[in-house]
């Protein structure tokens, strides 16, 4: 459960203040037409070292370089600037639970206009609480969304784009009004399944995992390149990445989202046709075990990936 307390504290324009501190204009760019990029990096709880690990931080904060690369905005800090700041943040918290982590690089030009500005951009940092996402105790209830995948040559949705999670609000908020828990959506124009409304997506079949290539306007997950990695190094699984048709979906073996906030979610149901006994299914389970293993530094052949809080 999120404590209340928290957050107390942000990085924002160039320091650590407190949270009541940390004010935008309502005038600014980003707020009026979602002129920013940001990341969302997780921190784990490890109980028996009484110790937080930050899950692949260098990485996220580089997809964050190249998210602003595409929208053109400078980011002030290099790489090891916010790493570092990150920390600090998370030892004032001073959190003994996971939490998580929201940097957003932003344009912060007060004039009207739609237009990306490249003399005026600041970014901030600041941390919650936060357990599961989705709910990982049972199996997911999912739909095909009517809502489509935005395509790159509209908002690249290698970018991880503020204004663009308009498209993921859709998708999301249509499967819940349904019923379901979430939404899988298909690249626009295709077919071809995409991803969730913010994670990615796997399937399995014949002892076998396969995920959309990024030409199908996917976010480059970093979770995901984790669970190809585990994958073959620890099961020794062929994962292929190719195009899936949605009805390739219907009669898999087992599906499972994946991203920084929902972890590893099992899916056991799609447009109401039954995945693995609407189970969490074997290889998904073990999928889920090993990586939890890795983030909170337990596998200490992946403590690379893993920041220690000190």
């Amino acid at each position: 459960m999120e404590n209340l307390n928290h957050p107390n504290y942000a990085f924002f324009q160039g320091r650590i203040v407190p949270m009541e501190e940390a004010k935008i204009d309502i005038r600014t760019s980003a707020l009026q037409y979602g002129t920013a990029v940001f990341e969302g990096i997780r921190s784990y709880w490890n109980d028996i070292e009484k110790a937080n690990y930050i899950f692949r931080l260098e990485d996220h904060y580089r997809r964050l370089f190249e998210s602003a690369k595409i929208m053109m905005l400078k980011i002030n800090y290099s790489i090891k600037d916010l790493c570092d700041y990150t920390i600090d943040l998370l030892k004032k918290e001073n959190y003994s639970e996971d939490s998580y982590i929201r940097p957003f690089a932003y344009n912060g030009d007060l004039n009207i206009g739609p237009k990306l500005n490249k003399d005026s951009q600041d970014l901030f940092i600041y941390t919650i609480p936060l357990g599961e996402y989705l709910d990982l105790s049972r199996a997911l209830k999912v739909c095909v969304s009517s809502w489509s995948r935005v395509p790159d040559n509209c908002i690249p949705p290698r970018a991880k784009i503020s204004g663009s999670y308009v498209n993921a609000a859709l998708q999301k908020t249509e499967a819940l009004i349904n019923g379901y828990d979430e939404a899988i959506t298909l690249s626009f124009g295709t077919s071809f399944i995409s991803e969730g409304s913010a994670m990615n997506l796997f399937m399995v079949k014949n002892e076998t995992l396969f995920t959309p290539p990024v030409s199908n306007d996917i976010l480059e997950g970093i979770t995901r390149n984790t669970v190809i990695e585990l994958s073959k190094e620890e099961l020794d699984l062929p994962v292929i990445e190719r195009q899936i048709s949605r009805t390739e979906l219907y009669t898999a073996d087992e599906l499972f989202f994946c991203g920084t906030g929902a972890q590893i979610a099992p899916i056991g149901n799609v447009d109401g046709r039954i995945i693995s006994s609407n189970e969490i299914g074997k290889i998904t389970k073990k999928i889920q075990d090993i990586y939890f293993l890795a983030v909170r530094n337990n596998i200490k052949k992946y403590s690379k990936w893993c920041t220690k809080v000190i």
